[in-house]
């Protein structure tokens, strides 16, 4: 997948992507439930688990989950600027996200959903972004202007979040 809008990344720019991810978060990958979160996640971070979807014939709420996460990015980075949407692993990209996703236009790599391994979103200045654990089952979001788009509208789908600023928080 690369086109104007999205461009795989050359492998000398995803190593310095992703050598960037792991020092500034902490990035510790594992399947091991003691070991989580993976990341050190920012002050300015909601974390939510992903298990109300599975139950979701049809998968409407993970469709909007989606919508609101990619509409929230959008929104948070000026018309031009671009998102990383980094696999784990895997071939990574540099994408504008105001000229993908919409009718007619490609779609947007990856999905704030992780699907097999970890999936990350990230404005070029790192500041928000998403960060999608697959074996915990839960996503990150974190970047105060992305938080107050897109707060309320994730939890209303998601339900109430597991951590704030990495800090797990009491079940109730």
């Amino acid at each position: 997948m690369t086109s104007e809008f999205v461009t795989e990344l050359a492998e000398a720019e995803y190593r310095s992507v992703w050598d960037r991810f792991y020092a500034e978060f902490a990035f510790r990958p594992s399947v091991n439930p003691a070991k989580w979160p993976a990341i050190k996640e920012p002050a300015d971070s909601v974390t939510w688990s992903l298990a109300s979807l599975d139950e979701d014939p049809g998968h409407l709420r993970l469709d909007h989950f989606v919508a609101v996460v990619e509409q929230g990015l959008t929104a948070c980075v000026e018309p031009g600027a671009r998102l990383f949407a980094l696999d784990w692993q895997h071939i990574s990209y540099s994408f504008a996200p105001h000229r993908v996703g919409g009718h007619g236009q490609e779609p947007w790599p990856l999905s704030p959903y992780p699907d097999g391994d970890y999936y990350v979103y990230l404005s070029g200045d790192f500041r928000l972004g998403s960060f999608g654990h697959p074996w915990e089952s839960s996503v990150c979001l974190f970047g105060q202007e992305l938080l107050d788009t897109v707060a309320a509208e994730v939890e209303d789908v998601l339900g109430p979040p597991l951590r704030r600023a990495g800090r797990r928080l009491p079940v109730t």
